[in-house]
């Protein structure tokens, strides 16, 4: 048995297909997890879903802002949103509630215990414990399986507090974790973040740097692996690794097995 973590889909249906054909995934034995943004611009997000519903018992993956947006469009807090016709055609399939329900499940940040690895897909903020940005990712998966869920998929657009705290009122708290968790790139000692900048690092305002290299998040003796960041591309540092190696733009799409870190890649989506 093996794990195979992919950065980010985005309805790259051929690459994905083809980069399971190149490890040789075998959905009777191995395992599947996906680091979020599993929908959107690449022109086959219905097909992804299907693929990914077919072998969900074989499929771990997180949350990520395309997703969520595909959910919020679902919503009638949504309507007034322009929706794409990728995604016109996720919300007319006749197996679009099916599809959605099992989308609405999964959770923002996934933690393994064995290897010692978190799975989120933008990152996580320097202050939070491992407990507390389990507690903080829960607290909206509980809300999202709950009859508030389109309640808080109408206010994630909302603006927000650039900087979560545990006493913050409960919904400025979860659209705060659900900015940190799959739009943050950048960010400062105190885990203020910096969303504007989305560029390689270098890029971002003054007194920023990439989340992870903030050392509170580097001392949790714990490795984060995401995607989110194609500017960044693919990384691979013991605390950190970035799989989004920009598919959807020209790029390619990569995996990598978790038992020995070892790098699959295929060429992404011709522009």
């Amino acid at each position: 048995m093996a794990i195979y973590i992919i950065g980010d889909l985005q309805g790259c249906y051929d690459p994905l297909q083809r980069l399971l054909d190149k490890v040789r995934f075998d959905p009777a034995a191995d395992q599947l997890w996906l680091c979020g943004d599993l929908v959107n611009r690449g022109g086959q997000s219905l097909e992804v879903l299907r693929l990914l519903y077919t072998i969900r018992t074989r499929v771990t993956a997180v949350l990520g802002n395309h997703d969520l947006m595909l959910l919020a469009q679902a919503t009638r807090q949504a309507k007034k949103r322009s929706v794409s016709k990728e995604i016109k055609r996720v919300l007319k399939a006749p197996d679009r509630k099916v599809l959605l329900k099992w989308l609405r499940s999964l959770p923002l940040l996934y933690r393994h215990k064995p290897s010692r690895t978190l799975l989120v897909h933008a990152g996580l903020l320097p202050h939070w414990t491992v407990k507390q940005a389990r507690q903080a990712a829960d607290e909206v998966g509980v809300v999202l399986q709950s009859k508030e869920a389109d309640k808080l998929l109408g206010r994630i657009y909302r603006a927000h507090p650039s900087l979560w705290q545990p006493d913050l009122g409960r919904w400025r708290r979860m659209r705060c974790t659900v900015t940190a968790m799959t739009q943050m790139r950048y960010c400062n000692n105190k885990g203020k973040m910096d969303l504007a900048s989305k560029g390689p690092p270098g890029s971002q305002k003054k007194g920023f740097k990439p989340w992870f290299k903030v050392p509170t998040v580097r001392n949790k003796k714990w490795t984060v692996v995401f995607g989110h960041w194609a500017a960044l591309g693919l990384k691979i540092t013991p605390a950190a690794i970035c799989l989004d190696s920009g598919c959807v733009w020209g790029g390619k799409m990569t995996a990598m097995r978790l038992e020995d870190r070892k790098i699959f890649q295929v060429k992404g989506k011709r522009l």
